[in-house]
């Protein structure tokens, strides 16, 4: 039973990682332009990836099941599905523009202001839509948040690492900078996994119950493989950044791409199969 629940869902879930992908990579574009020393060739190629991603969640969204099966936890409003869909599209079409303007030398500052607004206006959107509307969907959006902004910049951080194994000159605190936040964003979903559950996960259960209810086995599986591995993984990562063993680097980042994303898909699907926030 509740594989199927899962199963029926995973059209919202596919959603949930491409989008993340997009918008997590973009916010390490914007960082990279306007904080380190990232090469632009790494950016734009990042930007361009950011875009890619948005187009494939945009053709995902337009598949979207108008309504969902009996004894789902959640109601998606359709009020929000042209709203979304169009920040998206406009999301894709705008990180491409800041790609190739990146790549052309500018900093294009408005660009990239206009691209991150679509982003965050589709984020939003979703989460009022499958999040039963303001200020319910509030938690939700939060969630959203910080699992595109992991997703997207751990999967930014490892193409990052394979650019120093041919650009061997480029300074060592790009990679330190993205991948010291991508350690504090685990650690941000860690704390807010354990408020979540000490709060009954969004579900009214009792605080901590659903450590040991029907769906505990994917609720260990996010805090032990999406959120505890990926911490210690993400400092690992900082580590070697910092002592310049680059391919130490980049190698653990693969590992970090898988877990993140690991913990991306459980958190969607329980949320969209039990209406847990994890």
């Amino acid at each position: 039973m509740i594989a199927q629940q899962i199963g029926q869902n995973l059209a919202y879930i596919n959603w949930v990682v491409l989008t993340g992908l997009a918008v997590g990579c973009f916010a390490v574009v914007v960082l990279g332009r306007f904080r380190t020393g990232a090469t632009r060739g790494y950016l734009a190629f990042t930007s361009f990836a950011a875009a890619a991603f948005a187009a494939l969640s945009y053709l995902s969204d337009t598949g979207l099941p108008a309504t969902t099966t009996a004894g789902s936890p959640i109601d998606p409003d359709p009020a929000f599905d042209g709203a979304r869909r169009l920040a998206l599209l406009a999301f894709a079409v705008l990180a491409l523009a800041y790609a190739i303007a990146v790549a052309r030398g500018r900093r294009a500052p408005a660009l990239a202001a206009a691209a991150g607004g679509a982003a965050s206006a589709t984020i939003l959107l979703a989460a009022l839509g499958w999040g039963g509307g303001f200020p319910a969907a509030l938690p939700l959006l939060l969630e959203l948040v910080v699992l595109a902004l992991a997703t997207g910049g751990v999967f930014a951080a490892m193409v990052l690492g394979h650019w120093y194994l041919v650009t061997t000159k480029l300074p060592e605190r790009p990679l330190v900078v993205l991948s010291s936040a991508l350690f504090g964003l685990v650690g941000l979903q860690a704390v807010l996994f354990v408020a979540s559950m000490a709060l009954g996960a969004g579900i009214g259960a009792g605080p901590f119950r659903p450590l040991v209810g029907p769906w505990a086995l994917f609720v260990w599986l996010r805090l032990l493989i999406g959120l505890v591995f990926p911490l210690v993984v993400s400092w690992a990562a900082i580590q070697t950044a910092k002592t310049r063993s680059m391919e130490s680097a980049t190698g653990l980042l693969y590992i970090d791409v898988g877990a993140i994303a690991a913990g991306t898909i459980l958190a969607a699907g329980l949320y969209f199969g039990a209406g847990m926030l994890a």
